[in-house]
């Protein structure tokens, strides 16, 4: 595979964890575009997490190979906050992990702390927080060693519907300033409709296909080419043809 503007590039990537082979993921080969926002959705249990693990470099292929670039970050689910340090602090820390100088530290601490509207919140430690706050926190510290790459492992799936909607707003207002390739693991179809720019559909370890999300920005659940979006997505999963009879709302 081969193509010049990416950024990610998946060849023939396999992973098993147990003899005789039975693999989690099964000769995936894909590419991501620098710049771009790409999801990766699929049942629980299809290998998606494992992709973006392989990606990450924190799990290594079986077979088959991943190039990416050096500097990459990682939003979790569960947060992942260090809880004896303040919200600066857990920032701060991460640039510092990167090799930053003191004064380069400062300045991307404050920025991403301005960029996810914590600066008034900067001297309280995650318990002090909302879910909705500790998530933008580790963005805020994925985003402070200015990755490449920003990978995100179902970032939202335990936050209410209101804080989610806000999170996905701020999170494509994150993407359009600072033009970091995102990519990013969701069970929802509709929050990946939202916000990619393309799709990897995942099922039985397998890429079933990669889709692209041409709907104009802002987007909204409640126009039909949203709607004929997702029924396209839940036919690729149910293996219906594009002209299946449309169904109540895909999985959340």
């Amino acid at each position: 595979m081969t193509d010049d503007g990416a950024v990610v590039v998946v060849e023939h990537a396999s992973k098993s964890y147990v003899e005789p082979p039975v693999f989690v993921l099964e000769e995936v080969s894909l590419s991501i575009r620098r710049g771009e926002f790409f999801c990766i959705v699929g049942p629980s249990g299809c290998g998606k997490s494992t992709l973006i693990k392989l990606i990450a470099g924190i799990e290594r292929p079986t077979s088959g190979t991943v190039a990416r670039p050096e500097r990459l970050a990682m939003v979790f689910q569960s947060y992942a906050l260090l809880p004896w340090f303040t919200v600066r602090e857990n920032i701060a820390f991460a640039a510092r992990m990167a090799g930053f100088k003191p004064r380069k530290i400062r300045e991307v601490t404050d920025h991403y702390l301005q960029l996810v509207e914590l600066e008034n919140f900067a001297e309280r430690y995650p318990r002090e927080l909302s879910g909705g706050q500790r998530q933008r926190v580790g963005i805020a510290r994925a985003l402070a060693v200015e990755p490449e790459v920003l990978l995100m492992d179902e970032p939202f799936s335990a936050l209410d519907p209101v804080m989610t909607d806000d999170l996905h707003q701020d999170l494509l207002a994150i993407w359009a300033e600072t033009k970091t390739t995102i990519v990013m693991v969701s069970h929802n179809f509709q929050e990946a409709i939202f916000l990619s720019d393309r799709i990897a559909v995942i099922r039985d370890g397998r890429l079933k296909e990669i889709i692209a999300i041409t709907l104009p920005r802002p987007r909204s659940e409640d126009e039909a080419p949203f709607a004929a979006e997702i029924h396209r997505l839940r036919g690729l999963l149910e293996d219906r043809g594009p002209d299946a009879p449309m169904r109540g709302r895909a999985p959340g």
